[in-house]
């Protein structure tokens, strides 16, 4: 690692590194899927378009799981 970082506080490292995925996360289409990744994706949107069950809100799962700790 470089000596330069290990110098930051962990709390500024963490927003770097926050910064640096939102950047990537921005040009996604700079990475390409491979042709597994593809064929995953195909698979669960047939999947979701045969069973049409959307799924549980974000909310309810993550309270469950805290839940569950």
């Amino acid at each position: 690692m470089n000596s330069t970082l290990k110098q930051l506080p962990v709390d500024e490292r963490i927003r770097l590194v926050e910064d640096l995925w939102d950047s990537i996360a921005v040009d996604q289409s700079a990475i390409p899927l491979t042709s597994e990744q593809i064929e995953e994706l195909d698979r669960r949107l047939d999947s979701y378009e045969v069973d049409g069950d959307s799924g549980r809100p974000a909310k309810e799962v993550i309270s469950e799981l805290r839940n569950r700790l």
